[in-house]
């Protein structure tokens, strides 16, 4: 059964390859998700006006994680071997539980989510976001330093950032043990491009840690401290140079950079321990 939904799905794929060689743009894949949208009993009743934001909104996950190397397409056969389309083709079940509908970024409930997160930012209503915008994100306390690269990284327009860099970046945050997560946040944090963080990166975006810890009433941690808990919890290759590959490696790349990128995530990690009785004793 399986063998043959590969075959009838490479096939389906393999119509939109304009080009005749194995890859997939992103229009190319908007164009399939789009024409697959009417068979997907979950995304019933989906306004046809919010439409075009949801095949972006899907197509972009595609991208973001199938797509290292950021050339724009993706291979047919990357799309078929990993889960994303059987997370895809689940909708067409007619009674998906909500909460399993919660969990699966192609759904409807979560491209809403999304949307709604990005019209909420958009304090003045222009479409894009800015850095002031961004400071809303989440728990409020992703530091102004990480922000503002990311704009820098990202494709802007007038220092803004459209619903398409923005999808990168949930997808980034939201998913940082990932290998592509974690490649992003790495491009986001090496601000000398230099393919590696080192003491002077750490405490770059730490300082704006600190300023955080201060603007809330408490005493800020003393920088050498976390650095040295950083390349303790990495244990990177070159003693004094952190990789993504050292990230990666680790296991604990996600921890390293939450600490570096806002304060929510330095705070949890510095009562990961209080934290973790509380949830033994829930």
């Amino acid at each position: 059964m399986r063998r043959v939904w590969l075959q009838q799905t490479t096939i389906g794929l393999s119509l939109y390859d304009v080009t005749g060689q194995g890859y997939l743009t992103e229009h190319d894949l908007g164009s399939y998700i789009a024409e697959l949208v009417p068979s997907l009993a979950a995304l019933d009743g989906l306004d046809s006006s919010f439409t075009p934001f949801y095949v972006c909104t899907a197509a972009r996950k595609f991208l973001f994680f199938l797509d290292p190397l950021r050339a724009r397409r993706v291979r047919i056969r990357d799309v078929l071997s990993c889960s994303f389309l059987d997370d895809l083709l689940e909708l067409r079940e007619e009674d998906l539980p909500m909460d399993l509908q919660e969990q699966n970024w192609f759904s409807a409930a979560s491209a809403l989510r999304v949307y709604g997160q990005y019209l909420n930012l958009d304090r003045d209503q222009n479409g894009m976001l800015s850095i002031n915008d961004l400071a809303g994100y989440g728990s409020g306390t992703l530091t102004r330093a990480f922000l503002q690269r990311v704009i820098q990284q990202c494709m802007t327009y007038d220092g803004e950032m459209d619903y398409k860099s923005y999808l990168d970046l949930v997808l980034a945050l939201e998913n940082r043990r990932e290998p592509a997560a974690l490649a992003y946040l790495f491009r986001v944090l090496d601000i000398n491009s230099q393919g590696y963080l080192d003491a002077f990166t750490l405490n770059y975006f730490f300082k704006a840690i600190q300023e955080q810890m201060v603007a809330h009433g408490a005493e800020p941690v003393n920088f050498d401290d976390v650095k040295d808990e950083i390349f303790d919890m990495i244990r990177p290759e070159h003693p004094s140079r952190i990789t993504l590959q050292d990230l990666i490696r680790s296991g604990h790349g996600h921890t390293a950079v939450s600490i570096l990128l806002e304060l929510h995530g330095f705070w949890a990690y510095e009562n990961r321990e209080a934290l973790a009785a509380a949830g033994d004793h829930a």
